[in-house]
């Protein structure tokens, strides 16, 4: 019987696999890599082979935001899955986590984070990082809303939802029955709450933590 780990490592960018293999191989003899480039790859490669772990970059081609944590839970309940990330983890460990995600790593993290988390993963299941754990206790002392949308008032909500739609600032000026000038201030307001700068970055908040959102 073969017991050797077997781990996914779900990501569009091959240099980032890459990476992320030989770091493995160098703390572990006994792993088996897999590799996927978009996220529909990653499912049919789960459903064909017995995953433990999965490490899933969120921003993956075919992605569909948090459900895409759900979809995996669905085919094996057991399998592990890391989130693999450039996105600020502040903003969307614990959604991920949440959902069943079994632990969230940046990808801005040293080498050294990323062998303490890939070595968490394999040997216990679940990584967190200290912010995130900090994070989850005052959530849990202070009841704070862990959904970063939550400070966007509904006009900004709204807007936010047409400039992820591909609407221009003219265009929902019309719509809304406002200045082009106001909708550039409600836009900028909306980056500045979020600590973003651009509009990608805004689709996929909106993914992880607007259950009503779709493009």
């Amino acid at each position: 019987m073969d017991l050797r780990k077997r781990i996914l490592l779900a990501d569009d960018h091959s240099v980032v696999r890459q990476g992320i293999s030989m770091i493995l191989k160098e703390s572990y003899n006994d792993l088996i890599i897999f590799h996927a480039a978009d996220f529909a790859e990653a499912l049919n490669l789960i459903k064909n082979n017995a995953i433990n772990l999965v490490v899933l970059d969120i921003s993956i081609p075919e992605g569909k935001g948090v459900q895409m944590v759900e979809m995996i839970k669905a085919i094996n309940s057991e399998i592990k899955i890391l989130i693999f990330s450039a996105y600020e983890e502040e903003l969307y460990a614990m959604r991920y986590l949440k959902a069943g995600a079994d632990g969230y790593l940046n990808k801005l993290s040293s080498e050294d984070e990323f062998k303490r988390a890939f070595m968490a993963m394999i040997e216990d299941g679940t990584y967190m990082s200290e912010a995130i754990k900090k994070k989850i206790i005052n959530a849990s002392l202070n009841k704070k809303s862990d959904n970063p949308l939550d400070i966007l008032s509904n006009r900004e909500m709204e807007i936010a939802r047409l400039l992820v739609k591909g609407e221009g600032n003219l265009e929902i000026a019309n719509k809304l029955n406002l200045q082009n000038s106001t909708v550039s201030t409600y836009k900028n307001r909306i980056f500045e709450k979020l600590t973003i700068n651009n509009t990608v970055a805004l689709v996929s908040l909106l993914q992880a933590y607007d259950d009503s959102f779709s493009v």
